[in-house]
C-alpha cells in the first residue's frame, strides 16, 4: 500500500504523470457522465456534474499545454531528419508527425485566446485546424507503428532462423525483446485509433462521423487511449495523448 502511494505521488510530481492522471479524469468523468446523464432519475444530475468536471478538466489541460510549445521544438530538433541508418520510411513518417505536432500547438493557443476574448478572431477555425493537425499525427503514427510492426515481424523470423542454427541463449532473449516490441506498438495502435476516433468526432459536421458520438463513447475512446498510456508509461514503453 505505501509503495503504491508512493508511486502514485511520484507520477503526480511529474508533468507529464500528471498530465495523464489528469487526462484520465477528464475521460473516465465523461464516460461515466455521459452513461448517467441519458437516465430520467436523481442520476442525471450526477451525470451532468461528471460532464462538467470532465470540461473543466479538459479546459485545465488546454491552458497547461500553452507551455509545451519549447519542449516540442526540442525534441524535433534533436530528432531533426533522422538518422541515416534507421529506415527512411520510418524516418520521413517522424518527421511529418514532428511538424503536425509542432504545428499544432500554436494553432490550438490561438483558439484558446480567441475563446477567451484575449485576442479579436474567430476561434473555431483555429479549433478545426489543431484538430485536424492533432488527427494527422494520430494517422501517422498509426502509419509509423504498423510498419515498426512488420519490420519486427521480419526481424522476429530471422531471430528464430538464427536461433535454430546456433540454438543459443541470446537469440531466445531477442525473440523475447522483439515481443515485447511488438506488444507495444499494437498497444500504440489500438491507442491512437482510438484517440483518432475522436478527433474525426471533433471536426466539423458532414466530415465522416463528425459530431455523431455521445458523450460516453467519447469517454470511452479517451479512457481506453489513457489507460494504454498509463500502463506504457509504468512499464517505460512510452506513449502519449493530446
Amino acid at each position: 500500500m505505501q509503495c503504491s502511494l508512493e508511486s502514485l505521488v511520484h507520477v503526480l510530481e511529474s508533468y507529464r504523470g500528471r498530465d495523464k492522471v489528469v487526462r484520465t479524469l477528464c475521460y473516465g468523468s465523461q464516460l461515466v457522465g455521459g452513461a448517467l446523464a441519458q437516465k430520467t432519475t436523481g442520476q442525471s444530475r450526477l451525470g451532468k456534474s461528471l460532464l462538467l468536471f470532465s470540461a473543466q478538466l479538459s479546459r485545465c489541460r488546454t491552458v497547461l499545454r500553452l507551455f509545451d510549445d519549447l519542449s516540442m521544438l526540442s525534441y524535433s530538433r534533436s530528432y531533426g531528419l533522422g538518422t541515416r541508418d534507421e529506415d527512411p520510411v520510418l524516418r520521413w513518417m517522424s518527421v511529418l508527425g514532428n511538424v503536425a505536432d509542432q504545428l499544432y500547438y500554436p494553432c490550438e493557443h490561438i483558439a484558446w485566446a480567441a475563446d477567451a476574448e484575449l485576442i479579436r478572431t474567430k476561434s473555431d477555425k483555429w479549433w478545426t485546424l489543431s484538430t485536424a493537425l492533432w488527427g494527422i499525427s494520430l494517422l501517422l503514427g498509426i502509419l509509423r507503428s504498423l510498419r515498426v510492426l512488420l519490420l519486427l515481424k521480419r526481424k522476429m523470423k530471422k531471430s528464430e532462423r538464427s536461433r535454430l542454427r546456433e540454438s543459443s541463449e541470446p537469440g531466445v532473449q531477442r525473440g523475447s525483446e522483439i515481443q515485447r516490441q511488438l506488444r507495444s506498438e499494437v498497444l500504440t495502435v489500438i491507442s491512437s485509433m482510438a484517440d483518432l476516433t475522436n478527433a474525426i468526432h471533433w471536426m466539423p459536421p458532414g466530415f465522416l462521423w463528425a459530431g455523431c458520438f455521445p458523450d460516453w463513447l467519447v469517454g470511452l475512446m479517451g479512457t481506453t487511449s489513457s489507460l494504454i498510456g498509463f500502463h506504457q508509461m509504468w512499464t517505460g514503453e512510452g506513449g502519449a495523448g493530446v
